[in-house]
Parts: C-alpha cells; structure tokens; sequence
C-alpha cells in the first residue's frame, strides 16, 4: 500500500532518485514535488516533508514554509551536514528525522542510516525508506557522518579501486576496453554476493583459495594498507561532515 501525503522539497540528484525508488516500488505514487522556483506552500495533506536541498540553501527554503507545514507533520532530512535542532528552530513543534540514503534507492537496492530521537519520526521514515533501501537505525545522532562515509561515499572508493584496476589489467596486457568491462563485471560480482547474508569474511574465503592467485592478490592489498587506506578515506569523509556542520551552524 502507497504512502499518502508526502511532499518532497528539492528534485536534484538524490531527490530524484528518492522518487524514482518510491514510484518503482510503489511505496509513494504520486509526491507532491516542490523546488526552490516553487512557492514554497506546503500540501495541506502533508504528513512527511522530505527535505532533498543543498545544505546551503535550506535555510533560505524552509522558513517560508513554517507558516503552511500542516500541524503534526513529520519532518524527513536527507541533507549532510544539517542537524536535526537546527531544522528544529526553523520549523518548530514538527519532529525532525535524519535519513541518510544512497542514490541507488533509485533501483530500490539502497542503503539508509536512520536517526531520530522520536520514535513515531523514525518509524515513518522506515515506512518510506524500507522498501527502496536496507534501513540502518543509528543510536546518535553524531553517528550520521560515519555511515555517511561508510555507505553514501564509499560507492566512489569502491568505484575508485575498479579503476586502479582497470588501469592494473592494462598495464598487464589487456586492452583498456577489457580491463574496463572485466573490472565492471568484478564490481556486479562482488554485489551480488553483498546481497546475501554471508559475511564478509564467507565472502572473501570463497572466493580466496589458501595458496591461490587470489590471496596472494589480497596479501599485497595487505601489505599497501589496504586497511589503513580505508580508515583514512572515512575518516577524511567524517571531517569533511563535520566542517559542514560547523559552516551551517554559524
């Protein structure tokens, strides 16, 4: 059954791909869509206002629509960077849930960290989010900028070490085009075993025979800090959060 009355307030990249995920999956057919050229006067049947705006400007779009937010709506954040008290100020008496999804609840095959400390607030964002995503629920608040980094950018890096490999099956001989297509169909593979319930670790001893090509593969990874990298790569992207909040803060 659809979610009813739910209005989303910015259509960029991620908004767009909120309502592609909910029209694929049916579970919002129809949201009342607002931009910043829109008057900013909110559906009188909003239940949820999902907020899909560049932290930048959000201030700036809000705080005209406090005077029309329907009594009682919940208040739905997937912006970074923007805490929940400081939306709170803007649009007070609504309770205020932060999501943080990735742009492939566009396929309905996202991840979403959830926070809120209104638990009939975080229960609808599961409503929305569920069916488009697997749903996280994080016990702080603070903790939104690790999953950030972990689920929202991590899909570069993982993007990222592909094209190091791309680049390593050229130099090993292959064309650009098969290193390329090789290195894609690794990352589908890697998915489609991220989709089950296997840990990580079943995942990679599946694949990495004692003795093979493949482990001796992940001991380089080993020796190059293939650890290291990663802490460092989240917690530059934790630092970066956190230096957003600063600036929307002040």
């Amino acid at each position: 059954m659809a979610v009813g009355g739910v209005t989303l307030l910015g259509h960029g990249r991620l908004g767009s791909a909120i309502t592609e995920g909910w029209r694929l999956t049916g579970t919002v057919m129809d949201p009342a869509i607002l931009t910043r050229a829109v008057p900013p006067v909110c559906p009188a049947d909003t239940r949820a206002l999902v907020i899909a705006l560049k932290p930048a400007v959000w201030r700036e779009a809000l705080a005209p629509m406090a005077a029309t937010l329907p009594s009682g709506a919940t208040v739905v954040s997937v912006m970074a960077g923007v805490r929940a008290a400081d939306i709170a100020v803007v649009l007070p008496g609504h309770p205020v849930v932060r999501v943080m999804p990735t742009t492939a609840v566009a396929l309905g095959q996202g991840v979403a960290a959830i926070w809120s400390d209104d638990a009939p607030a975080r229960a609808l964002a599961h409503l929305l989010f569920a069916p488009i995503a697997d749903t996280v629920d994080l016990g702080q608040e603070a903790l939104i900028d690790a999953a950030t980094a972990v689920a929202g950018s991590a899909p570069a890096f993982f993007y990222a070490l592909a094209q190091a490999l791309t680049v390593a099956g050229a130099d090993a001989g292959l064309s650009p085009d098969a290193a390329a297509r090789l290195a894609r169909g690794a990352l589908r593979s890697a998915g489609a075993g991220a989709a089950t319930t296997a840990s990580l670790d079943d995942l990679i001893g599946r694949i990495a025979s004692p003795g093979g090509t493949t482990q001796a593969g992940l001991q380089a990874l080993q020796d190059a800090g293939i650890e290291m990298t990663g802490r460092a790569a989240v917690q530059a992207a934790i630092r970066r959060a956190k230096s957003l909040v600063r600036d929307q803060s002040a």
